[in-house]
């Protein structure tokens, strides 16, 4: 099956993928990594660029919150929330780092180990959040299953000979979006993190509560009503309001990569794989925002003081439903219904 082809009734989008798998394994050939990296200095790079001046998170210092911070961020979470998951943190790291001792790698454990094997990378944020079968995981490229975050994180090229046209929309044309050149400007204009600047570069991530290396991001999968609070209290000290984009795919990349190239919180709906894969409620959001300063800010910490103070007067579990007609107003209400003669 061509990967322009239009695809059959019935068939899913894992479907399609293994024949646009197939077919890409028969046109590549050895070394046609090491021929897109001899190729790739003499032309432009289609698609998405990072802000001019970005630096990978290895190469920034200072700005991060300590272990014991984090941790005691993550149980107030926890408790102030009654989260039924932990928020995890998650460091980048730089080709060639070492990872904590305690860290499983997904691919490299025995078949007959808890893991398994290679994981997708909801899955792997799942295991973390839910603390079993091991608290601490890091993934480089060999450890995924899954090609969304391998391109997101500029682990492997987007535009590898013999892949799937990724830039050019074959991922999502016809299945998902109807116009092909639409489909490849959806593709283009993804957040993603650059190849060039990445390649062979991993993370690590662990619960909050548990985390033993600081973070670069805190990513915090929760209920609609969790997510209200947690945005009063991200504008509690500034009044920051979070800006997003929506879309139902590649949720682990729309989460992550925008606060890494912006330094900004941003919200994300869960993809079809968080829940094929790694059971994630239908009821969850997911927020993340930097955890080191940036900006002259640290957002979390802000966050994390705005919801330690709306605790004192306006915690979490105050609301409650009392649906009634003329209901009790506030006083500050009763002023303008008074001022505008409705009292």
């Amino acid at each position: 099956m061509s990967s322009n082809e239009k695809k059959p009734k019935g068939m899913t989008r894992r479907d399609f993928f293994k024949g646009v798998a197939v077919a890409g394994a028969t046109v590549a050939g050895a070394g046609s990594l090491a021929k897109y990296a001899e190729a790739s200095q003499n032309r432009p790079l289609r698609g998405h660029r990072p802000p001019q001046g970005h630096i990978p998170p290895w190469g920034r210092v200072g700005g991060r919150l300590s272990e014991n911070e984090l941790r005691s961020c993550g149980e107030d979470l926890e408790s102030m929330l009654v989260m039924k998951e932990s928020p995890i943190g998650i460091r980048m790291l730089g080709p060639g780092s070492s990872v904590p001792a305690d860290a499983r790698r997904p691919g490299h454990e025995s078949p007959d180990d808890v893991i398994g094997g290679r994981l997708s990378l909801c899955q792997a944020f799942a295991l973390a959040r839910r603390g079993n079968p091991g608290k601490t995981i890091a993934m480089f490229a060999e450890d995924h299953r899954c090609f969304e975050p391998v391109i997101a994180f500029g682990l492997m090229p987007p535009d590898a000979p013999g892949a799937p046209d990724y830039l050019g929309g074959d991922t999502t044309y016809p299945f998902l979006i109807a116009d092909k050149q639409a489909a490849a400007k959806h593709a283009q204009e993804d957040p993603r993190l650059p190849y060039e600047l990445y390649e062979g570069s991993g993370m690590v991530f662990a619960p909050l509560k548990a985390i033993n290396f600081s973070a670069d991001l805190v990513m915090i999968y929760c209920n609609p009503a969790q997510l209200r609070h947690l945005t009063l209290a991200l504008g509690y000290k500034h009044a920051y309001m979070v800006t997003s984009s929506f879309y139902g795919i590649g949720s682990c990349g729309r989460a992550a990569v925008p606060p890494l190239l912006t330094g900004e919180a941003t919200i994300t709906v869960p993809d079809p794989g968080e829940y094929d894969r790694a059971g994630t409620p239908e009821d969850t959001m997911i927020l993340t925002l930097p955890a080191r300063k940036e900006k002259g800010e640290n957002l979390f910490e802000d966050m994390m003081e705005g919801l330690r103070t709306l605790n004192n007067y306006m915690s979490y579990t105050s609301f409650h439903l009392e649906m009634r007609s003329e209901h009790p107003q506030p006083g500050f209400y009763k002023q303008f219904f008074n001022a505008w003669g409705l009292g």
